[in-house]
């Protein structure tokens, strides 16, 4: 028990400090399928529309890939499956959370001062994990008592609420062991993110390859895929959160084991050492850059490759599900534009990819904080390199490297699509022009993250709040009914919907005009401000 010691201090510590951030996506994530239940509700208000819409989405390939199998008809079976990529966002959280609270205190040396009070070794990682995972069963509770306030059964609301947690307790494991292996935080969470999204990749395939084709029992290799088995609604199977619980016990325990085993500060895996010299191209701020932001970009890369090929595959089936469904035609049309429903489903997936990009641009902007707050900045402008110049080191890789990610996504989904319908030469430029038409949003967001380091770097880190604000609204903003002037809060809603719109350039130039204001403001702000400041 000596190595928990200060455990309830440490929770303490995590709630002062997360007390505004900790509320909002608890609850944001609790309320959202509970908003869900009104808008189904007056979209299928009837049995005959539910069962309808149940032999649509229950076998279409497309709803299957993004959301998983549906097993009720009735509305909180429908409910449960349009939420179908809630853990998903839960688990990504739990990630950034755990990560945030062990191996970034680590690497910014607050935890080596804590270490030196009455204090345990595994105090840290236990207070991250209890608090990350606390949150998780708070929006099960509350999402199980929302859903029940509206009519729906009580065991299945619990067990969808059930289905939420389960995301966030497992990812937020995944974190603590993440957390051990590596001594930077930004590795950490690559890892972590990475087996995030090879569970989603894996759910994916066994959802779309089905019994039919042998690949159903793929859902058993992916928590999300026992979180699925769950049934919320549809009988539910409450054995499968022996499995859940198994698997938390299990890494929690295999990360208690890795924290014991090594010094603070350092990693499990010892970091690999370079070369003696190094290369021309490296010399300078840019190739120090280049150096630090090269491998998340290829990542990045890769998996936005891997999206597209997804959302290219399946776009074949969108017609095939709104085909005897004239209402969820006309939502579709409305959605992506009139020259077709394919073109719909391109505009929603691509507005996903570009809010995706986003997260890498605000990390990618971020990096500039973190490499002041590790103090490795003020050595480097201390020499004859200027702050603007060291600044456009890393802001190269927030303009471009989402530019290079979304090519690739476009790329891969236009491709996929145009083979499956025998018309490359069409689709790949249509839906290429799509993907990069959302960056100008993703590179304003990138100019929010860069005037906070500049003008407040204490607050820099709420450049993440402004991302999850933008992907509530457009995800999920028409399904809850804001109003107009909150949904016009995302640049991502100014993006002409394409393909399928007409292409107009006034959204655009308002959006780099904003860009350009909040990046001079933010630079400007950094030129004159001291390094290190908070």
């Amino acid at each position: 028990m000596k190595g928990l010691a200060g455990t309830g201090g440490l929770i303490r510590l995590i709630l002062r400090r997360d007390r505004f951030l900790l509320p909002a996506w608890t609850l944001v994530a609790a309320l959202i399928p509970i908003n869900f239940a009104a808008a189904t509700e007056e979209l299928l208000p009837t049995a005959a529309d539910r069962m309808q819409y149940a032999g649509t989405t229950g076998t279409n390939p497309t709803f299957l890939a993004l959301y998983g199998p549906l097993y009720s008809n009735d509305l909180g079976g429908i409910i449960a499956q349009r939420a179908g990529f809630l853990p998903v966002v839960v688990g990504l959280i739990s990630v950034l959370t755990v990560i945030r609270h062990t191996r970034t205190e680590e690497e910014a040396g607050r935890r080596e001062l804590l270490g030196a009070t009455v204090t345990g070794r595994g105090a840290g990682l236990a207070a991250a994990l209890i608090v990350t995972m606390a949150a998780s069963l708070v929006i099960a509770v509350l999402l199980a008592a929302g859903m029940a306030a509206q009519g729906l059964p009580l065991a299945g609301s619990l067990a969808f609420g059930l289905q939420l947690a389960a995301g966030g307790c497992v990812f937020a494991a995944v974190a603590g062991v993440a957390a051990q292996l590596s001594e930077g935080a930004g590795a950490a969470r690559g890892v972590a993110v990475g087996v995030l999204g090879g569970a989603f990749v894996v759910r994916m395939a066994a959802d779309v390859g089905g019994a039919g084709n042998g690949l159903s029992w793929l859902g058993w290799l992916s928590p999300f895929g026992w979180a699925q088995r769950m049934r919320p609604y549809g009988g539910e199977r409450w054995w499968t959160l022996a499995l859940i619980a198994a698997l938390v016990a299990a890494l929690v325990a295999a990360a208690a084991a890795l924290s014991a085993r090594r010094d603070v500060g350092a990693g499990i895996m010892p970091p690999k050492l370079g070369p003696a010299g190094a290369p021309p191209r490296l010399s300078g701020p840019f190739g120090l850059g280049w150096r630090l932001q090269s491998r998340p970009l290829y990542g990045w890369v890769a998996g936005f490759a891997a999206l597209g090929v997804v959302y290219g595959g399946v776009a074949g089936g969108v017609k095939d599900m709104v085909a005897d469904n004239p209402e969820l035609e006309e939502i579709f049309t409305a959605l992506g534009g009139q020259s077709g429903i394919t073109d719909a489903f391109f505009a929603s997936a691509m507005s996903i990819l570009g809010l995706i990009a986003a997260a890498y641009a605000v990390s990618a902007t971020l990096r500039l904080r973190t490499e002041e707050a590790g103090q490795r900045a003020e050595p480097l402008l201390a020499t004859a390199t200027a702050r603007l110049r060291w600044a456009a080191s890393h802001l190269a890789f927030s303009l471009l490297g989402p530019a290079a990610a979304l090519a690739v996504a476009g790329a891969a989904a236009g491709l996929a699509h145009g083979l499956n319908v025998g018309d490359v030469g069409r689709e790949l430029p249509r839906v290429l022009g799509a993907a990069l038409a959302q960056l100008p949003a993703v590179w304003l967001v990138a100019a929010i993250a860069l005037a906070l380091f500049g003008l407040a770097p204490r607050f820099a880190g709420a450049a993440w709040a402004a991302v999850a604000a933008f992907v509530v609204i457009s995800m999920f903003g028409a399904a809850l009914d804001l109003n107009q002037w909150i949904m016009n809060l995302s640049p991502f809603t100014h993006i002409p919907k394409l393909p399928g719109h007409a292409l107009t350039a006034a959204p655009f130039g308002w959006l780099v005009a904003l860009t350009a204001v909040l990046s001079v403001a933010g630079l400007a702000g950094f030129r004159r401000r001291d390094v290190s400041a908070h």
